[in-house]
């Protein structure tokens, strides 16, 4: 007879134990593209994007992988001025994603920003809860693969320079 914790281990699952071997470039999915539209705009630039899977205007405003989001000024992207950035990063490592968001923002970038609703996690905490002007957790969930909505709950912020030192929550029925 196996000991319990050997027969747990073979049926855990999830993001924790599947780090960096998930799928990390789904596109944010089109009818969730169209709510955002229609409630914030045309994004002007997709901050973690490719050729194929971008959200911005025709003819597109992003930068893949191999340009490293991370080491770009997103504030001063040469977009139209004061333009509206789209970031749905990689959610195996969120973190760095979060911390840029931050610090751009405070520069005066205004940055949407899709990610897991992980709200016990030290960069919401850190670099969301407190930060963003904005939270809207998302109902229903997304469907990043057009089969199954994804397991977790997702939140979409929005980071802008403010003098407020609030967080606005709501819930967005976004469909």
């Amino acid at each position: 007879m196996e000991s319990t914790r050997e027969s747990q281990t073979e049926f855990k699952s999830g993001a924790s134990f599947h780090r960096g071997t998930s799928k990390q470039d789904y596109s944010t999915p089109a009818d969730f593209r169209d709510a955002v539209v229609k409630r914030f705009g045309m994004p002007g630039w997709d901050l973690a994007a490719s050729s194929t899977n971008y959200f911005s205007p025709a003819g597109g405003f992003f930068w893949d992988e191999s340009d490293n989001s991370l080491v770009q000024d997103w504030y001063d992207t040469g977009a139209l001025p004061a333009s509206l950035l789209w970031l749905n990063p990689p959610f195996g490592s969120i973190e760095p994603w979060a911390k840029k968001c931050h610090e751009e923002s405070e520069k005066g970038a205004r940055i949407l920003f899709l990610v897991p609703a992980s709200v016990g996690s030290y960069w919401y905490s850190k670099h969301v809860h407190g930060v963003a002007e904005r939270v809207m957790f998302l109902s229903p969930r997304l469907c990043f693969d057009g089969k199954a909505p994804f397991p977790k709950d997702c939140l979409l912020a929005l980071f802008e320079k403010s003098n407020s030192l609030k967080t606005f929550y709501e819930c967005w029925r976004w469909k």
